[in-house]
């Protein structure tokens, strides 16, 4: 698990995701609800290759994502990590 000061610096890679708790999250709007579907689905495989599973929550064209690391108790650098990918995917 990261500490206070690991978690700000690598937040700065991150700077559309905010920090709640022990999560980071982000909530993408996308074009209309194949669109979200679509992406949630690139988001999938990214967790996949990662063994990193993000809660989703899908509202129509709006994709909610949160990330912590369960095992760790908190955020580690595999969130951030994965959040950058999830960002590059968009």
């Amino acid at each position: 698990m990261l500490n206070e000061t690991e978690i700000i610096a690598e937040q700065e890679n991150v700077p559309k995701w905010e920090r709640i708790g022990n999560e980071i999250v982000r909530t993408y709007e996308l074009d209309d609800f194949p669109t979200a579907i679509s992406f949630v689905g690139r988001v999938a495989d990214l967790s996949e290759a990662a063994n990193h599973h993000p809660d989703i929550d899908i509202r129509y064209r709006k994709v909610r994502i949160a990330l912590t690391t369960h095992d760790a108790g908190g955020l580690t650098k595999l969130d951030f990590s994965l959040a950058q990918e999830i960002d590059q995917a968009l």
